[in-house]
């Protein structure tokens, strides 16, 4: 598994490393840490090509000094990060880097540079006004990733607490995939997955019609009996959840009033029946939520960023 884990200054690697110790991850990994400097560092040999007044030079020259020291501390919080992250995972190769960039394009690139599977992106606070306003970086790397983006937030669990799970079933193939990628995972024993399918009526009214409630019962057994035999084969601990309601409220609450650790959904949904729960909310469920959030992209969507 290819990782690409993004720290900053502010935050510390504390808690991206409690997260990551709880996120089911293999015994084998390549990781890059990467640490972005916001700025736009001067190209120096640039200023000899043609005359410019010494007052401008001195400036660029600053400028320049001031973009190296940012980076210099970027590269100081990577090679932190690298060494704790290479401690708890002994059995994984973890290299530091950092950049003079826009911190959301430059963890973009990156991954795709270092073929990520994985993007492990970094919110500072579990408030609930800063993550409405979780902004540009986490929201930004969402939106145009072409993989799976992991919006990592400090477990509220202790460390030898039992995992929580809550995956969003709707049907579709990226919900799949989500499912796919928590049964792939090496899980300590006892995690539960709280698989939850929210059937919104109104939807289900529009797609089948008057016979929409007992249709679209049917329709959520039979689904929820091929995942939860997918999960239980791989010797999770699986606890169906059927609510009707908006989809995002309701894994919203579910996450919520299960105190878990991380909200599993896939980056769309499809139309109809089959879009009863994600749609394409996945965006608002990783902005708005108390703990991690992982939207996973199917092989077939990774061709397509942006798909959230």
């Amino acid at each position: 598994m290819n990782l690409l884990i993004a720290v900053d200054e502010l935050s510390g690697p504390e808690s991206a490393l409690a997260d990551l110790q709880r996120a089911g991850l293999p015994q084998q990994a390549d990781a890059v840490v990467l640490c972005v400097a916001d700025v736009i560092l001067p190209a120096s040999d640039r200023l000899n090509e043609q005359p410019a007044p010494k007052y401008l030079v001195d400036d660029i020259e600053k400028a320049r000094a001031r973009g190296m020291q940012a980076v210099d501390q970027a590269r100081s919080a990577a090679t932190g990060a690298q060494q704790m992250i290479q401690r708890a995972f002994p059995d994984w190769t973890v290299r530091a880097e950092a950049l003079a960039d826009s911190p959301a394009w430059a963890i973009v690139r990156r991954a795709e540079e270092v073929r990520a599977d994985l993007i492990v992106v970094g919110s500072h606070t579990r408030s609930a006004l800063r993550r409405l306003m979780l902004g540009s970086v986490s929201q930004s790397v969402l939106h145009n990733a072409s993989t799976s983006v992991r919006i990592s937030r400090h477990p509220a669990r202790q460390d030898d607490a039992p995992i929580h799970l809550v995956a969003g079933e709707d049907g579709s193939a990226d919900a799949l995939a989500a499912l796919l990628a928590i049964a792939s995972r090496n899980w300590r024993h006892g995690t539960t997955v709280h698989l939850v399918t929210a059937v919104d009526q109104v939807v289900a009214a529009q797609a089948l019609g008057p016979d929409a409630r007992a249709q679209g019962s049917d329709w959520v057994h039979q689904l929820n009996s091929r995942s939860v035999a997918k999960l239980c084969a791989a010797g999770l601990t699986v606890s169906p959840v059927v609510a009707h309601g908006e989809p995002r409220k309701i894994l919203l609450e579910e996450a919520e009033r299960l105190n878990a650790d991380c909200i599993f959904v896939g980056a769309r949904g499809l139309r109809g029946i089959e879009r009863l729960l994600l749609g394409s909310v996945s965006s608002a469920i990783a902005a708005r939520a108390h703990c991690s959030v992982e939207v996973v992209r199917s092989r077939e969507n990774v061709a397509r960023p942006g798909n959230v």
